[in-house]
């Protein structure tokens, strides 16, 4: 694996580690939302 790949998985594991503290502190509320805004963290920084 390659600096790109070991950089897409910190970032990944960064946005779902922000996800789960968003969803914790709200008590799941919206977490619809919240998924959505992850998956668009993902696609912007990391591209796919």
């Amino acid at each position: 694996m390659g600096i790109e790949g070991m950089q897409e998985k910190a970032s990944d594991a960064g946005i779902e580690k922000a996800g789960d503290a968003v969803d914790q502190k709200t008590g799941g509320k919206g977490e619809s939302q919240v998924d959505k805004a992850q998956q668009a963290a993902d696609q912007k920084v990391g591209g796919q």
